[in-house]
């Protein structure tokens, strides 16, 4: 089923986190309705050296509250409001065309979308639109017949206990395999079960007459809702007490795992596995790498010990859960009122154009891309695209070179890493098939079933065949872009070639500052706290001395504990090891970045004025731009415990101040409230 939580098969390392939207362009050239650097949108009472972000950023942040139906809202949701309509005009030109073809990729574009838009009849299915998924989990009379059920579910989108894809061999990159990872819980993150704090206390107690709510628009009475309600929170407090923490997953030693069948059987031998994998359609299980081994031994007890008519009021809430989305208003509204009203603190719902636009956008995903890149692509942007990341791979090299705290084996290693990094800019070569799956204009629920059985199918035909290196894990209509440690590439989808990211006539500095600092984020992702420990191939195989090793664990801990000391709101502080990798990606495509710019700047003069900045002015003031926004506190509090990229504000006041050539742009002085000295300035990249 439809969610972007599920994307386990491929790991990435991303600049942000990911916004699925359309370019706003026409005639196939990039919007820029304001200036590059707009000084309306800045602050410029406040001292660069006092508060750069919002020196920057100050009077937009003023002029743009966070909207009713936003938790967070800044130049990426100002993106996404231009950009939906120009993804919803796509989407009902495909539905108005009388001339469809019969199972061409438009055809199921329009009626997909149009099934999502026929709020009438998904008002009058109401629950009945699962009535024979809750059939077939009210039939199991055993714990074989669980095992099976969950193998039906998983196969469906629905994924209760854990979750299994396929994805690369960390050892052997070369080869797919199957991978096993922890899941099961329906609060985003395992401390949110445990945490003592008041509001992971608020939380669950809400989370509880949540799932007593929907049950009872599900057709249960009131007292037995409460019940089920307490049963999936008993069963999921025991899942999320054997789960590994977000900062544990973020190791990819401890979560490398390989063994067989026969191994799998050993570790959890209380679940069925000979029946869960026949009943996925998995016939070879000769490799399977299992993320969280103390999970999964953990689950296959519960599966044995708890009492199969409390895993069938688990199974049933987790597919009721899972489809709200998708059904009638009722379940809408009861879903939107926890996950984004209490968790994020999010006032209403998006309208259900922008719901359903942003729902087939995902399950067609490259589908939805090749009408996007044939329309609204410029072919300039990537020849543009592919020169600066030629400029960065450059300059990312030159540093590495004059590293004095790496030794010269190491330094050969990273620059054969670096040399062998694949770029891919814009969309797929090769589009994706989805002649098989089928989609009808007759019922929105059975569609995203459908999707979500096609992609599960081909995720699984991956498994024992080689990697695909053609294949794109975004799709070219995400702004977004990420670097791949298996693969050892960086990707850039189309959407992201746009201002405030890419101004296809923009100056030099303004490029570098915003496009080209994604660029040196997603190489430096390649060796940051964890992609480091993959090599050139894409092979987990320390290649670092242990000399060198410890010198980065040095100058990274300086960055650890800058961001463990940046308070974000009353007695709540960054997670300077959570968000270790992205802090480094970010530091470290700024500094590659500026270093390319100084080439590209050489023979012109730098001190020059454009809009009254200098060229390294407008370097910094860039980067702080796209980064500009608010965000609601309750999203705040969530995401300094979920998220592994830090706060807007951090990723700006967090990093330019460990930056020496920002001094000097703005003449930072020691009395300024944000001033390191240069002894606690880190120097990684």
């Amino acid at each position: 089923m439809y969610t972007p939580m599920k994307k386990f098969n491929l790991i990435m390392f991303c600049v942000i986190i990911s916004v699925s939207m359309m370019m706003s362009c026409k005639n196939k050239t990039m919007k820029q309705e304001e200036p590059a650097i707009n000084i309306a949108n800045m602050d410029t009472t406040i001292k660069p050296g006092d508060d750069f972000f919002r020196y920057a950023n100050g009077n937009w942040m003023k002029n743009n509250p966070v909207p009713p139906e936003y938790s967070i809202y800044g130049s990426f949701e100002e993106l996404k409001e231009d950009n939906n309509e120009q993804l919803r005009s796509i989407m009902e030109d495909a539905v108005a065309d009388r001339n469809v073809k019969a199972g061409s990729v438009k055809q199921k574009i329009a009626d997909f979308y149009s099934s999502g838009m026929d709020s009438t009849a998904i008002e009058k299915a109401g629950i009945t639109a699962i009535q024979k998924e809750l059939d077939k989990i009210d039939a199991v009379n055993n714990t074989e017949d669980m095992v099976k059920l969950v193998a039906y579910l998983h196969t469906s989108g629905v994924t209760p206990l854990f979750y299994f894809f396929s994805g690369q061999d960390d050892k052997n990159s070369e080869k797919v395999i199957a991978q096993l990872y922890q899941g099961g819980l329906g609060l985003p993150d395992r401390d949110y079960y445990s945490s003592k704090d008041a509001r992971s206390a608020e939380i669950r107690k809400e989370y509880v007459k949540h799932v007593g709510k929907t049950f009872e628009l599900a057709g249960a009475n009131k007292a037995q809702a409460e019940k089920d309600a307490q049963i999936v929170m008993d069963i999921e407090t025991q899942l999320a007490k054997a789960s590994s923490t977000r900062l544990e997953l973020r190791d990819p030693v401890r979560n490398y795992n390989k063994t067989d069948l026969a191994g799998l059987k050993k570790m959890a031998p209380e679940f069925g596995w000979d029946m869960y994998f026949p009943g996925i359609g998995l016939k070879a299980t000769d490799e399977i790498n299992v993320g969280q081994p103390l999970f999964f031994a953990e689950m296959a007890k519960l599966a044995k010990s708890v009492p199969l008519d409390q895993w069938k009021v688990y199974l049933k809430w987790h597919l009721i859960h899972e489809a709200s989305p998708f059904l009638s208003s009722a379940f809408e509204k009861e879903q939107f009122a926890f996950y984004s009203g209490v968790l994020s603190g999010v006032k209403e719902m998006k309208p259900r154009w922008k719901r359903v636009l942003n729902t087939t956008s995902y399950s067609l995903g490259e589908a939805v891309g090749q009408l996007y890149v044939e329309k609204y692509f410029p072919a300039e942007a990537k020849q543009r695209m592919l020169a600066l990341v030629a400029n960065l791979k450059d300059a990312l090299k030159g540093r590495i070179e004059k590293l004095t705290w790496m030794g010269d084996s190491t330094k050969k290693e990273a620059i054969a890493k670096l040399a062998r990094m694949n770029i891919k800019v814009g969309y797929p070569d090769k589009w994706r098939d989805y002649s098989s799956m089928e989609v009808t204009k007759d019922s929105y629920f059975e569609n995203i079933m459908a999707a979500s059985r096609f992609e599960y199918k081909r995720d699984l035909e991956k498994i024992g065949k080689p990697v695909d290196r053609a294949e794109w894990g975004m799709t070219p209509q995400t702004v977004n872009a990420y670097y791949s440690p298996n693969m050892n590439e960086i990707v850039f989808p189309a959407a992201i070639l746009q201002p405030p990211f890419f101004f296809m006539n923009g100056d030099d500095a303004v490029n570098y500052g915003a496009i080209g600092v994604v660029i040196g984020h997603e190489m430096t992702h390649g060796f940051d706290d964890q992609g480091r420990q993959f090599d050139k191939d894409g092979n987990l195989r320390d290649w670092w001395t242990k000399e060198d090793a410890a010198n980065f664990e040095k100058q990274t801990q300086v960055l650890v504990d800058q961001f463990n000391a940046f308070e974000m709101l009353d007695s709540l502080y960054v997670d300077g090891k959570l968000t270790l990798g992205e802090n480094i990606a970010d530091m470290g495509g700024i500094t590659v970045a500026y270093a390319a710019l100084q080439k590209a700047m050489q023979g012109k003069d730098s001190k020059a004025e454009i809009d009254g900045f200098t060229s390294d002015q407008r370097f910094f003031l860039a980067y702080a731009q796209i980064w500009r926004g608010n965000t609601l506190d309750k999203e705040l509090m969530r995401r300094l415990k979920e998220d592994v990229h830090s706060p807007k504000e951090a990723r700006v006041n967090g990093q330019v101040y460990n930056i020496p050539e920002f001094y000097a742009a703005f003449d930072i002085k020691p009395s300024d409230k944000f001033y390191k000295p240069e002894n606690l300035r880190p120097v990684i990249w």
